[in-house]
């Protein structure tokens, strides 16, 4: 049974608590999926490359039809020719973005946080909070975790403790309606407020 660590003020474990039967059944292609779509929409889909109808020039036929022992050629601007127009290039047109559900989504999120909870990686708080603002502060709670990479959830974060952590490297910080399945899954650990948790795994 997957479980997740509940953590004192003072990050110290004082218990676990099971996740759901249900996330046990939770196919793990819907992260796959919400992952490779979460990455294609990051694209900047900036590359692009001029055809033949959009390079400058070719108002003339370059040489006679007929002739001058040559193939034929009616413009300068076909892709044989140097300064002439591209085929098949790279178009910024293109939409590179993979459609998912919400269904999908959902069950991505369950299953990496059931991931997580497996490798007991998902740790729950009351809350996230860093009153000073200082990101020693905040530093010295990602430290005490002694985690490579720590993802931190809240329900609402206040100014004060956004600006505690935005500094931080290895860490990151998110309100509930932020989180997703990639992120969970790009972390090597989670802290996650008690109320998200509960929100999370009480929605149909």
């Amino acid at each position: 049974m997957s479980k997740a660590v509940v953590l004192d003020n003072q990050l110290k474990k004082t218990s676990e608590i099971d996740l759901p039967q249900r996330y046990n059944e939770i196919n793990e292609h819907n992260l796959y999926l919400y992952v490779k779509s979460y990455s294609a929409s990051l694209r900047a889909n900036s590359a692009n490359a001029k055809n033949r109808g959009e390079v400058s020039g070719g108002g003339k036929k370059p040489w006679s039809q007929k002739g001058g022992g040559r193939a034929r050629a009616g413009s300068i601007t076909s892709p044989i020719f140097v300064g002439g127009g591209v085929s098949h290039g790279p178009s910024n047109q293109r939409n590179y973005n993979l459609k998912i559900n919400k269904k999908q989504k959902k069950l991505a999120l369950e299953y990496a946080l059931k991931q997580k909870a497996e490798n007991a990686k998902l740790y729950l708080i009351d809350s996230i909070a860093v009153a000073t603002g200082k990101t020693k502060d905040a530093n010295n709670m990602f430290k005490s975790l002694n985690e490579r990479s720590v993802l931190f959830v809240c329900q609402m974060s206040d100014e004060p403790t956004f600006l505690a952590f935005r500094n931080l490297k290895s860490c990151y910080l998110v309100d509930a309606n932020e989180l997703n399945a990639y992120l969970v899954a790009a972390f090597n650990s989670v802290v996650m407020e008690k109320a998200v948790f509960d929100e999370i795994i009480q929605s149909k």
